[in-house]
């Protein structure tokens, strides 16, 4: 006798077609991303090349980038792979795991159907046309409802019982239903910033996925408003998309995961180890050296830290390093991708702050260097106390000389990046679109370990990668939008003015208060829930932004740091394969040196603001 389940479940020429319904999906957002980075190597090209210019490029690779994101949400939603604070459900037994998934799913669903009704109800209501193509917006924004019907696909798809996808979807609605009648009812239209605030914050704390938390939180907030107001989250969702800044964020990532793939993340190590390997705790000198070089190029800590985990971390365990500290040395070394340019840190807080980012790259070149040598000296302290290194042999000239030949091409990349941003040559997306095309070409010509194989696979990360970050900051405008409305940060910026009228106790609660923050979220859901409200204070205040956007990043990067998010920490605890707890404990002394650093670079603003004034205005 078959039973329910079984008769409820797909055949097998219905799994056939959802497989390959599926892999078109994941390959349209791919070919999306792809499509905007050669887009935006192609503007450069025709500028520098053929000495013209092209009306439409932008536009178009902006259209391309929104549309990946969408259909990359709904990829990540099947996967379950957008990015959550684990906090609660480790604690938690099997059963009560079960309905807290139901429960962050319901959520989902919720946000989803909001995105499908007032996305599809604003799409239709837009009428203008994009300047350059005078294609319809309209089919621009049409991506939010698509994007909510995915989701629920996929919701639909879950894995257990066949009823449970339905069950989650129906869930879903009626929670939709009851914030969207009920309350107008429970709380008025001058509560919108408090609601957004408990709810986003708590969802998030409850481990729904970030993104659907603030969009659901900026439902609730917006639904005593009436339904015209609704329409705000939508057109915000997708306007904070339409940033040719934020177009940097994939390429740079997309490059990182090329480099890693092409070979050139080796050289760097090779370069590192003849450099330095034979001091006090060399290869964890070479692993300090290693980070500061790859982050000139990749920009990304996480995918630092997934890389030189697998090169570096078997390797100073084989030479009587201990794992866990191999693992935290490498957790605390990728900080520096984030603090060294080009980060997308700062290219995230450049766009949100309105602020150059030329300007943020040279200004943290120094602060990221101190930041290194801190490690740095935390390595050697550490290896003398430990017995760790000195047994490798000292590299000859000749060593070294070919070594750093086989690195110049990457060890160029940084250099081309910060100057030609600087200087105006290129912006920071066509930067990153450069990187990427510079990153196939050496690892495919020069270095010739980069395959057709390996290349599909490191832009198919790449791209999903991307996705859980850009739909974060989509997800983070209409939250950043109802602050601004209601005065938020001004009301913020009078409470801690109030508590001291001293610049300096003012900063130093700041710092105390990002690095609680820090604890419990990632770095790119603090930075587009924050700098609304904290930038227009620190400008109030006679602070530079651009030295606060250092502040902001460097504070965030050492929350990667600690638990009982720690972001970094698991990271290279999963690919070393080395116990977590040991590896928090172990990362405490480079915690304690970053924090140094951080002091150093608050109270000093010359550190930072001293190259803007060498390298012109």
């Amino acid at each position: 006798m078959v039973s329910q389940d079984q008769a409820a479940a797909p055949t097998g020429a219905a799994q056939r077609a959802l497989a390959v319904f599926d892999a078109a999906l994941e390959a349209a957002a791919v070919l999306a991303m792809l499509a905007s980075a050669c887009i935006a190597s192609l503007q450069v090209f025709y500028r520098y090349v053929l000495e013209s210019a092209l009306p439409w490029p932008e536009e178009v690779a902006l259209w391309a980038f929104s549309w990946g994101v969408f259909l990359g949400t709904a990829v990540l939603v099947g996967r379950n792979g957008h990015i959550a604070i684990d906090l609660l459900s480790r604690f938690l037994p099997a059963r009560a795991k079960a309905w807290h998934s139901f429960f962050t799913a319901t959520v989902v669903s919720a946000a989803s159907i909001m995105l499908v009704i007032h996305g599809y109800d604003y799409m239709t209501r837009t009428m203008a046309v994009s300047p350059a193509m005078q294609w319809p917006i309209r089919y621009l924004f049409l991506a939010v409802p698509v994007g909510g019907i995915l989701n629920l696909f996929y919701v639909l798809r879950r894995a257990g019982p066949p009823w449970l996808g339905l069950a989650t979807v129906v869930a879903g609605g009626l929670l939709y239903l009851a914030v969207r009648h009920a309350a107008p009812l429970l709380y008025g239209e001058s509560s919108s910033a408090a609601v957004l605030m408990l709810v986003g914050l708590a969802l998030i704390l409850l481990e729904v996925p970030v993104a659907f938390a603030l969009v659901f939180g900026a439902f609730a907030a917006f639904s005593p408003l009436g339904g015209t107001m609704l329409l705000i989250v939508s057109q915000n969702l997708a306007s904070a998309l339409n940033s040719f800044t934020l177009l940097a964020i994939p390429f740079f990532i997309m490059a990182a995961a090329v480099m890693n793939a092409g070979g050139i993340t080796a050289r760097l190590v090779d370069l590192a180890t003849h450099l330095v390997g034979h001091l006090r705790g060399g290869l964890g000198q070479a692993n300090v050296v290693t980070n500061t070089l790859l982050a000139g190029v990749s920009g990304s800590s996480s995918a630092d830290a997934s890389a030189i985990a697998k090169l570096l971390v078997p390797e100073m365990e084989r030479r009587g390093y201990a794992r866990a500290f191999s693992c935290a040395l490498t957790s605390a070394a990728s900080t520096l991708a984030n603090l060294i340019p080009p980060s997308l840190g700062l290219i995230i807080y450049a766009a949100l702050a309105s602020v150059s980012v030329g300007a943020l790259f040279v200004a943290t070149i120094i602060p990221g260097l101190m930041a290194a040598a801190a490690l740095s000296i935390v390595v050697y302290l550490v290896s003398r106390q430990k017995g760790y290194g000195a047994d490798i042999p000292r590299s000859t000239g000749r060593q070294r000389f070919m070594a750093l030949g086989h690195a110049v091409p990457a060890l160029l990349l940084p250099l081309v990046i910060v100057g030609g941003v600087r200087f105006g040559v290129f912006t920071a997306t066509e930067a990153g679109a450069m990187a990427f095309a510079f990153a196939i070409f050496t690892g495919a010509l020069i270095y010739r370990q980069l395959t057709a194989r390996s290349f599909i696979a490191a832009v198919r990360e790449a791209t999903f990668d991307t996705v859980a970050v850009a739909i974060i900051i989509a997800a983070a405008a209409p939250f950043a939008w109802i602050l601004t409305f209601e005065q938020a940060p001004q009301k913020i910026a009078a409470a801690l003015g109030a508590l001291s009228e001293n610049p300096y106790v003012l900063l130093l609660l700041i710092n105390l208060f990002l690095l609680v923050i820090g604890l419990f979220m990632e770095m790119i859901a603090a930075l587009v829930i924050l700098v609304p409200i904290l930038v227009p204070m620190i400008v109030a205040a006679g602070y530079d932004p651009v030295q606060f956007g250092i502040v902001l990043v460097f504070n965030l990067v050492i929350g990667a740091l600690t638990p009982p998010l720690g972001m970094l920490v698991f990271i290279t605890s999963r690919v070393g394969q080395a116990d977590i707890g040991a590896v928090f404990r172990a990362v405490l002394p480079f915690l304690g040196a970053l924090l140094v650093v951080l002091l150093l670079i608050t109270y000093v603003p010359a550190l930072s603001l001293g190259p803007l004034r060498w390298f012109g205005p």
